[in-house]
């Protein structure tokens, strides 16, 4: 099969051949339709941290077909189309039973989807309902992230929410935020490019001042924020998030931030903030992520840009490391 390989840190994906996978008892082979390529891919090739080098595929945003079955697979034929979450773990200890997989003793993160076929386990796969795409697979792993920083935020009716970061993950979030009852959501970012898709996923106002980020925010949110969601990961933001909140309100953190941070503690103390963090999802939210788009909610769509095969990615891949126009690429391995 074809697959967009890793070199090695620092240096560009290669397109190549690598042997088909084959299922094991327990396993699947999924024929891959869609992949997404997510911000922590691109920090994945950059960082040491995160464990990957030459010789590994990326991929965790996947849906596409079954091909192949290893023995003692259930619930699954060959020609179904399923979205893969990227949540590995036992499936059968109790927090994988209660659908709090990233809590498995067993649990790491699927990759392998910037390929032809992906090896994943039946536990990770939820089939798609006839009327949604592999692309609509594909996007349900960022609704799925979005939805729960949401649900850890405790958003209630009439909160003023701030966003932090247009990107796919902060676009999502304002989907969900407006989903949840918030009076009024605004998405806050450095550039002006996704002005639009964001008016579209929900938010009501969508503002730019690098001057006076605060008092921005401030001004088109009638006051301080009740929750502030940080979707970048930068360092800074936490400071920033703080000046932006009413006393005893939240901070979500929802961006991944790979270098040291600072802010002042007795600032956030003295608000009585309260500094929330949220990482993965669970089994229920990637499922009602699924269930948002089958009951017609057609704006997570907008948050595709361009699909690409597999001879573009490693230039795209390049590009996006710098901030550019585009939200989310999709790779069609079959183009």
């Amino acid at each position: 099969m074809r697959a967009a390989i890793m070199q090695g840190l620092h240096k560009p994906l290669l397109v190549d051949t690598l042997p088909d996978p084959t299922p094991g008892a327990g396993e699947l082979v999924v024929k891959v339709g869609r992949c997404g390529i997510c911000g922590s891919d691109l920090h994945m090739t950059e960082d040491a941290g995160y464990g990957k080098g030459a010789g590994d595929v990326l991929g965790h945003e996947f849906a596409g077909e079954i091909v192949a079955l290893g023995k003692s697979v259930e619930g699954f034929r060959t020609g179904d189309l399923v979205s893969v979450s990227p949540l590995r773990s036992c499936g059968h200890c109790a927090a994988c039973l209660a659908g709090e997989v990233a809590w498995c003793s067993q649990f790491g993160l699927q990759e392998g989807g910037y390929a032809e076929y992906a090896l994943t386990r039946p536990n990770q796969c939820v089939k798609l309902p006839q009327a949604l795409s592999l692309a609509d697979g594909a996007i349900v792993e960022p609704l799925a992230v979005a939805r729960h920083g949401v649900t850890l935020a405790g958003i209630r009716p009439g909160d003023k929410v701030l966003i932090l970061g247009a990107g796919p993950i902060g676009l999502a979030v304002a989907f969900w935020a407006r989903r949840a009852g918030a009076g009024r959501v605004v998405l806050q970012d450095i550039a002006d490019w996704q002005r639009e898709r964001a008016l579209e996923m929900g938010a009501h106002d969508f503002i730019v001042d690098r001057e006076d980020p605060a008092g921005a925010s401030t001004r088109s949110l009638g006051g301080l924020a009740d929750i502030v969601f940080e979707c970048v990961g930068v360092p800074g933001l936490i400071a920033q998030a703080v000046q932006q909140l009413r006393p005893r309100g939240t901070i979500l953190l929802l961006g991944l931030c790979n270098q040291p941070d600072t802010f002042n503690s007795f600032a956030m103390l003295s608000k009585e903030i309260r500094l929330v963090t949220s990482a993965f999802f669970t089994r229920g939210e990637y499922e009602a992520s699924l269930d948002a788009l089958e009951r017609g909610a057609a704006e997570p769509r907008a948050l595709v840009t361009e699909t690409i095969g597999l001879a573009q990615t490693p230039d795209m891949f390049e590009s996006l490391k710098k901030r550019t126009h585009q939200c989310k690429v999709m790779i069609a391995p079959e183009l």
